[in-house]
């Protein structure tokens, strides 16, 4: 036998009293908007009921709800026996709007507490506004940056630097691996010219971080078959919202090779469907516009006209659960794998869908040169690994082995 479903609680059931009634039709409308469904919204809106008496009965306002009250009333509900709705993450959409509306004060950025941190900070202000740099490369040198003043003393030894404390610090960190101390010399160099260029040293000793070089295999681009690129298409049900999402999202990452950065950051307003063309926003704020083949823009057309939430938010590919708001390129990778998943296929990440669409174009018989455009290259070098790839072009060039009987 089914277990019948439950029906959706009526909000109009809930009475409020207390500082919180008057955003009470604000907050339902906020919630429903963000996608969440009519038994979540009303089970919200009875925590905040219950919430807005305990104010009043503490002689409390909506604008004293600090982190610390919100922690006593959390602490009272859960000694009067509540079992329900017992963390900070529960109060979140009411806290937002509170925040959102300067109810509540938005909490700005910590002051830095050494003057360690205060380099660190404006380093990092360097490398977002002046490098452009994405928001993760910028913490993967931060980190590096904030490990390279560890070990040299902090600011104060930054006055008496020289090239073999650069040198030191490089081998430290090639005892870890070949790999990581590439990463490190890097985010290295950035952080030293950064210094000169504030007058923080003397000389530019960036030059000073030699290149480390190492026995590393040089793999080989790694993109899927036609008929796994084919099942993982097929894995979508687009006969659901998520399904023509997802089928969209991994026929955009296969068709035009993007990033899965780049497909989290396309939004509606990139789609110019006139002249059957979409705006990327690439490495370093580069915007490129590429042509929107026409199974893209269908598949892109189905996901809007009925799969895609109504909502304000401007993203194109959005989270299917409340609250509604944009994918980050965790979720566009979740997707890629999810569908390998889907059909026994080992799990793999979205940047292999990149090297499927490069492949592919190569075995079209398309010049390096277009391949590099489509994907965006800054430079030739960057391209060029795909030609190891073919290997029916490389056979014609190989010369044979000495001594061998190959004619």
């Amino acid at each position: 036998m089914s277990r019948p479903k439950s029906t959706p609680t009526k909000t109009t059931n809930i009475r409020f009293r207390g500082p919180l009634t008057p955003i009470v039709g604000e907050l339902e409308e906020r919630l429903r908007s963000s996608g969440y469904t009519p038994l979540t919204t009303a089970s919200v809106l009875r925590l905040c009921s219950h919430l807005s008496r305990w104010l009043a009965e503490n002689d409390l306002d909506a604008c004293d709800l600090s982190s610390a009250v919100v922690e006593r009333y959390l602490a009272d509900r859960l000694e009067a026996g509540r079992r329900f709705a017992l963390t900070p993450a529960s109060l979140a959409p009411l806290m937002a709007m509170l925040t959102e509306s300067g109810v509540l004060p938005t909490a700005g950025p910590l002051e830095p507490a050494t003057p360690e941190e205060e380099l660190l900070a404006s380093f990092k202000h360097y490398l977002r506004v002046e490098r452009a740099l994405a928001s993760e490369t910028t913490g993967a040198y931060l980190t590096r940056a904030r490990r390279f003043l560890e070990g040299c003393g902090g600011t104060a030894g930054l006055s008496g630097l020289g090239a073999g404390d650069i040198t030191a610090a490089v081998l430290r960190e090639a005892e870890v691996s070949v790999g990581s101390a590439q990463y490190f010399v890097a985010a290295l160099r950035a952080f030293l010219r950064y210094l000169f260029l504030e007058g923080l040293l003397e000389n530019d000793l960036s030059t000073a971080a030699l290149a480390v070089t190492g026995r590393r295999r040089s793999s080989l681009p790694m993109g899927i078959s036609r008929s796994d690129a084919a099942a993982l298409l097929g894995s979508c049900d687009l006969r659901r919202n998520v399904g023509r999402r997802d089928y969209a999202v991994l026929t955009v990452l296969l068709r035009l090779g993007l990033r899965a950065s780049e497909v989290a950051g396309l939004g509606l307003d990139d789609l110019d469907w006139r002249v059957g063309e979409v705006t990327v926003t690439g490495k370093g704020a580069r915007l490129d516009r590429l042509p929107l083949p026409a199974d893209v823009g269908g598949a892109i057309a189905a996901y809007l006209e009925r799969g895609r939430p109504r909502t304000e938010h401007r993203g194109l590919f959005l989270r299917a659960l409340a609250p509604i708001g944009p994918l980050g390129r965790g979720g566009i990778s979740s997707i890629v794998r999810r569908a390998c998943r889907n059909v026994g296929l080992p799990e793999i990440g979205a940047h292999r869908l990149r090297h499927t669409a490069a492949s592919e174009m190569l075995a079209a018989g398309a010049p390096l040169e277009e391949i590099g455009q489509v994907l965006r290259h800054r430079s030739t070098l960057s391209t060029s690994n795909y030609a190891r790839v073919d290997l029916v072009a490389l056979r014609t060039v190989a010369q044979p082995w000495p001594g061998s009987d190959a004619r």
